[in-house]
């Protein structure tokens, strides 16, 4: 007789989860990057756990009345018990100290029931007789590499690490940490324009494609790093190889491409060597997770802070940042996204540097030059920025024949970058020429760098 096996789950670890985020709501910085909602089995469980996540999005406090609310508003509290469904979560669990251990056993759980229907997938694609072999093979792996992936849980890994595993595929000391001033960019003039990064504050960089506003974002964390302040980078966009590669490009002065395909010369190789011990030294940490919804990035910059301190945090882009509600547009995900970068900075009481994408509409206009309405997908990127600065580069948008038609008595801008500070909450707005030099990665000033107590 056939007997269907109920698919894996530890439903006392589900709710040993959850009732430690109940008795202490503090817990989610440290259940969140291991778990995700997905991995609860009972459903009850899972939209617990869920009401649990909205309620940290919006900054209040998890407990036993805030979740009965957040349930009770969906109305399915009385559907999974009611209150006597909370405080049995609550009875389960006498202490908080082993939540991490449960939510892995959770993950661990939910990794085997992916595992059951990974293999249930290539069964069916070993059946599938007219698909090409190897292509088959590549799905397969695919389907595998997938459920492999949630074992690697990511999280903030300092950039020694990183720069050890450079070396190695290519042949932490930290700082005293400075006061609670403002962070210094390392671009005098940008200083005196804005007083520093100042704490708290959302500093919007945006520019379109290409124009190096990652490379901005990256030197001016290399400059605080370098000043002591402690360095968060949540990379979106690109792993943390090709953020070490930018930074020892820019460090060493070695042209990026050549770095990559290790064509370098024996100068250059001494170069490498010094700027690996350089930034080694520095207190940088690399979060490469892409596609994180905002509640993750709160939790995890939450817990560098407490666990090794936070005064910068770069995020790259915000256009690649999930909500943590279901919306019914783009641009009300774009709101939530962007208030809640403005509460983390509020929060931690650090500077937020969060890269943005322009729209296309900077490429219609007959002069290029981006305007506030150009940030994309929303105007509450504007609205929550305490400072909105763009890149801009007339040389991508003239070659040097057109330039000198037009500006006759004016020297072509060639590797000239304008930064145009066009939102200043709590200050004036202008504009700095910087000199970019794209194949090392850097922006550079020429006047003397700016001193903060």
């Amino acid at each position: 007789m056939y007997v269907e096996k109920i698919p894996p789950h530890d439903e006392e670890a589900e709710e040993a989860v959850l009732g430690a985020l109940i008795i202490d709501g503090e817990v989610i910085v440290k259940v969140a990057p291991i778990v995700k909602a997905a991995d609860f089995y009972r459903e009850r469980n899972r939209a617990t756990y869920e009401a649990c996540l909205a309620i940290f999005a919006r900054g209040e406090g998890i407990d036993q009345v805030s979740v009965s609310h957040e349930l009770g508003s969906q109305g399915r509290l009385e559907e999974f018990g009611g209150a006597a469904f909370l405080s049995h979560l609550v009875a389960v669990v006498p202490t908080t100290v082993h939540a991490e251990h449960y939510a892995t056993i959770v993950l661990r759980a939910a990794t085997m029931r992916s595992l059951i229907s990974a293999g249930t997938e290539i069964v069916s694609l070993g059946y599938d007789q007219d698909g090409d072999i190897m292509g088959v093979f590549r799905q397969a792996e695919d389907v595998l590499f997938q459920v492999r992936g949630r074992q690697a849980i990511k999280d903030y890994v300092p950039l020694r690490d990183v720069l050890d595993q450079f070396l190695e595929e290519s042949a932490s000391i930290q700082a005293p940490a400075p006061g609670s001033g403002p962070v210094a960019t390392g671009f005098p003039d940008l200083d005196r324009l804005l007083g520093g990064l100042q704490r708290p504050g959302l500093i919007v960089l945006a520019a379109r494609p290409s124009l190096g506003k990652s490379t901005l974002a990256l030197n001016i964390g290399r400059h605080a790093a370098g000043l002591g302040h402690q360095v968060g980078i949540a990379s979106l966009e690109m792993g943390r190889m090709e953020l070490v590669h930018r930074l020892l490009s820019a460090e060493a002065e070695v042209d990026g491409m050549r770095l990559r395909l290790s064509l370098i010369t024996d100068s250059e190789q001494t170069r490498i060597v010094d700027a690996v011990g350089a930034l080694s030294e520095l207190p940088i940490y690399i979060d490469d997770t892409p596609g994180q919804p905002i509640s993750e990035i709160r939790g995890r910059a939450r817990r560098l802070q407490m666990e090794r301190g936070l005064d910068l945090l770069i995020v790259d882009y915000i256009q690649l940042i999930h909500g943590t509600r279901r919306h019914d547009n783009r641009v009300m995900e774009m709101s939530e996204i962007s208030g809640g970068l403005k509460e983390l900075s509020q929060e931690l009481n650090i500077p937020l540097i969060a890269i943005s994408q322009l729209s296309r509409a900077v490429e219609q206009r007959p002069t290029h030059r981006p305007q506030l309405a150009d940030l994309r997908d929303s105007g509450t990127i504007e609205q929550d920025a305490d400072v909105v600065a763009f890149i801009y580069r007339d040389e991508m948008y003239y070659d040097e024949e057109t330039w000198q038609r037009i500006h006759p008595t004016t020297p072509y801008p060639k590797n000239v970058a304008e930064v145009i500070v066009a939102k200043h909450r709590n200050g004036p707005i202008g504009g700095t020429n910087l000199y970019f030099r794209a194949g090392f990665a850097r922006f550079e000033s020429m006047v003397a760098p700016v001193q903060f107590e």
